[in-house]
Protein backbone atom coordinates (compact mmCIF):
# COMPACT_ATOMS: atom_id res chain seq x y z
CA UNK A 1 0.00 0.00 0.00
CA UNK A 2 1.49 3.31 -1.02
CA UNK A 3 1.35 5.93 1.71
CA UNK A 4 0.93 9.41 0.32
CA UNK A 5 1.72 12.21 2.72
CA UNK A 6 0.59 15.48 1.18
CA UNK A 7 1.02 19.14 2.13
CA UNK A 8 -2.34 19.22 3.91
CA UNK A 9 -1.31 16.33 6.16
CA UNK A 10 1.98 18.02 7.05
CA UNK A 11 0.15 21.31 7.70
CA UNK A 12 -2.36 19.52 9.96
CA UNK A 13 0.36 17.71 11.91
CA UNK A 14 2.23 21.02 12.24
CA UNK A 15 -0.87 22.67 13.69
CA UNK A 16 -1.39 19.79 16.15
CA UNK A 17 2.26 19.92 17.21
CA UNK A 18 2.24 23.75 17.26
CA UNK A 19 5.17 23.86 14.86
CA UNK A 20 5.95 26.39 12.17
CA UNK A 21 7.83 24.58 9.41
CA UNK A 22 9.76 26.14 6.57
CA UNK A 23 9.24 24.80 3.06
CA UNK A 24 12.43 22.71 3.33
CA UNK A 25 11.34 21.33 6.72
CA UNK A 26 7.90 20.49 5.27
CA UNK A 27 9.46 18.52 2.44
CA UNK A 28 11.78 16.72 4.85
CA UNK A 29 8.82 15.89 7.13
CA UNK A 30 6.83 14.53 4.16
CA UNK A 31 9.73 12.32 3.22
CA UNK A 32 10.31 11.13 6.79
CA UNK A 33 6.64 10.38 7.44
CA UNK A 34 6.35 8.52 4.16
CA UNK A 35 9.33 6.35 5.06
CA UNK A 36 7.87 5.65 8.50
CA UNK A 37 4.53 4.55 7.05
CA UNK A 38 6.28 2.40 4.43
CA UNK A 39 8.23 0.70 7.23
CA UNK A 40 5.01 0.02 9.14
CA UNK A 41 3.53 -1.52 5.99
CA UNK A 42 6.63 -3.68 5.65
CA UNK A 43 6.23 -4.91 9.25
CA UNK A 44 2.65 -5.88 8.38
CA UNK A 45 3.98 -8.33 5.81
CA UNK A 46 5.71 -10.46 8.46
CA UNK A 47 4.31 -13.89 9.26
CA UNK A 48 3.36 -13.76 12.95
CA UNK A 49 1.09 -16.82 13.09
CA UNK A 50 3.22 -18.62 15.71
CA UNK A 51 4.14 -15.52 17.69
CA UNK A 52 2.30 -15.00 20.95
CA UNK A 53 1.13 -11.40 21.52
CA UNK A 54 3.11 -9.55 24.18
CA UNK A 55 2.53 -6.45 26.23
CA UNK A 56 6.18 -6.42 27.38
CA UNK A 57 9.37 -7.88 25.98
CA UNK A 58 10.42 -9.19 29.38
CA UNK A 59 8.21 -11.28 31.67
CA UNK A 60 6.25 -9.09 34.05
CA UNK A 61 6.16 -10.17 37.66
CA UNK A 62 5.35 -8.39 40.87
CA UNK A 63 8.58 -7.06 42.33
CA UNK A 64 6.97 -5.48 45.38
CA UNK A 65 7.21 -7.07 48.78
CA UNK A 66 4.17 -8.14 50.72
CA UNK A 67 2.64 -5.36 52.80
CA UNK A 68 3.40 -6.75 56.26
CA UNK A 69 3.57 -4.65 59.43
CA UNK A 70 6.99 -5.18 61.01
CA UNK A 71 7.24 -2.45 63.63
CA UNK A 72 3.77 -2.57 65.19
CA UNK A 73 2.16 0.24 67.16
CA UNK A 74 4.89 2.43 68.65
CA UNK A 75 2.71 5.44 69.47
CA UNK A 76 3.69 5.54 73.14
CA UNK A 77 7.43 5.32 72.40
CA UNK A 78 7.20 8.06 69.75
CA UNK A 79 5.11 10.36 71.95
CA UNK A 80 7.60 9.89 74.79
CA UNK A 81 9.93 12.17 72.80
CA UNK A 82 7.34 14.94 72.46
CA UNK A 83 7.75 18.03 74.64
CA UNK A 84 3.95 18.10 74.95
CA UNK A 85 1.27 15.58 74.10
CA UNK A 86 -2.52 15.72 74.19
CA UNK A 87 -4.93 12.88 73.42
CA UNK A 88 -2.25 10.83 71.65
CA UNK A 89 -1.01 13.69 69.44
CA UNK A 90 1.89 16.15 69.43
CA UNK A 91 1.11 19.63 70.73
CA UNK A 92 2.84 22.30 68.65
CA UNK A 93 2.88 26.08 68.85
CA UNK A 94 0.11 27.88 66.96
CA UNK A 95 1.40 29.19 63.60
CA UNK A 96 -1.45 31.57 62.77
CA UNK A 97 -4.15 33.30 64.76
Amino acid sequence: MANIINDETIEYVGILAKLELSDAEREQAKSDMGRMLDYIDKLGELDTTDVEPLSHVFPVENVFREDVVTNGDERERILSNAPQEKEGMFVVPRTFG
